[in-house]
């Protein structure tokens, strides 16, 4: 059966049939590694196995992750940002390159790198995941390995994993404000055992005065904007200088 029709859900609403008259964009000047990250951009999880499977008799692994899996996910994060893609688009063509990168791993027996560690919640309480789905998978085409501690999160057990996995950033979710009342909870918590680790919240019920009103807490009006403010992290930005850049 052809992948199209295993998953019309998705596809009748997208704008696939209009994105195949044209000619894709070039991401790499290799035939095997554009065509891995084509897979990715369509979301094709089924293609995107013989795409990696043919890139790795040319390419080294964590090459063809750089250079096509990632690339690919690049792309997808522009046509989120343009509006052309929506949360199905974004979570099928995850997918496809988690498929992938599991492919590169077992070539390389080991894992790959990362940039490093981010813990993920939804609020105790609160089971609406959508916007913490698509969080997640734009962090992780950015080269992150999300801790997904799922939904209806416990202060506590997200304390115990900041505490476990001494994350980049710790991202929350919540759709209620009935929830979200649990951040800085968390927050005071974290601040109490000297863990300043930037707290990236959002989600429907989330805005920007609630979230600066306690420590650690970074509002992010959009999903692309939490994988920002992560790698900024990276360079050495406090949870203060972030909060001032980022919801200034």
């Amino acid at each position: 059966m052809d992948f199209k029709d295993t998953h019309q859900s998705f596809y009748r609403y997208d704008l696939f049939l209009e994105n195949e008259k044209q000619n894709p964009n070039l991401l790499s000047e290799n035939k095997l590694l554009q065509k891995v990250a084509e897979e990715v951009a369509k979301g094709d999880e089924l293609n995107v196995q013989d795409a990696v499977a043919a890139a790795l008799e040319i390419a080294e692994p964590q090459t063809v992750i750089n250079q096509g899996l990632i690339l690919g996910m690049d792309e997808v994060s522009r046509l989120w940002n343009e509006g052309t893609y929506f949360l199905p688009q974004v979570i099928l063509s995850s997918d496809a390159m988690m498929t992938g990168i599991a492919l590169c791993e077992e070539k390389m027996g080991k894992a790959s790198d990362r940039k490093g560690i981010i813990v993920s919640h939804v609020a105790e309480g609160d089971i609406h995941d959508i916007g913490q789905m698509i969080v997640n998978a734009l962090l992780r085409a950015a080269g992150f390995e999300v801790i997904n501690l799922g939904v209806d999160v416990p202060v506590d057990q997200v304390v115990q994993a900041c505490l476990e996995y001494r994350p980049v950033i710790l991202t929350g979710s919540a759709l209620m404000t009935t929830t979200m009342s649990a951040f800085p909870r968390i927050a005071a918590k974290l601040t109490g055992l000297n863990r300043n680790i930037p707290f990236v919240c959002g989600g429907g019920a989330v805005n920007e005065e609630f979230v600066n009103s306690f420590d650690l807490g970074i509002w992010s009006r959009d999903p692309t904007w939490t994988v920002g403010i992560a790698n900024e992290v990276l360079q050495g930005y406090s949870w203060q200088q972030l909060r001032t850049k980022w919801n200034a």
